[in-house]
């Protein structure tokens, strides 16, 4: 059985072997409708905050890179993910150094979004000055 495709956010942080993709994700089913998309009801400034309100010990039981701490939720590369009703396709919304193969490999693959029709586009809403 093929897991359920998801939507959500998500970054590429810094860690010490290599950098980690950090997600948040909703399965599609569960997904809130916003016009014409379905998508992931939380949004990268509340989770980010929520995720630096647990603290060293909480990111860590969850397995979440201390960086959150010191960090603003911005300062690293990141995305959305969104269910397009009328096309019926995925979109991934990005920072465009988070277009690179192996890493659109690593995003396909964390959100269940194999073998679906998915779409990578650049946001300027997701790029760091």
């Amino acid at each position: 059985m093929r897991p359920t495709p998801q939507v959500g956010i998500f970054w590429l942080v810094p860690a010490p072997c290599a950098p980690v993709l950090l997600c948040d994700s909703t399965p599609l089913p569960q997904a809130e409708p916003y016009g014409v998309c379905l998508g992931h009801p939380r949004g990268h400034f509340e989770t980010w905050e929520a995720w630096r309100a647990l603290g060293m010990h909480g990111l860590a039981r969850l397995g979440l890179p201390a960086c959150i701490l010191d960090h603003e939720y911005e300062d690293f590369p990141r995305g959305r993910i969104v269910y397009q009703r009328d096309s019926e396709e995925f979109i991934i919304y990005a920072d465009p150094r988070l277009h690179r193969p192996r890493l659109r490999r690593s995003i396909l693959a964390r959100f269940a979004l194999e073998p679906v029709p998915v779409r990578f586009a650049v946001d300027a809403h997701y790029r760091r000055c």
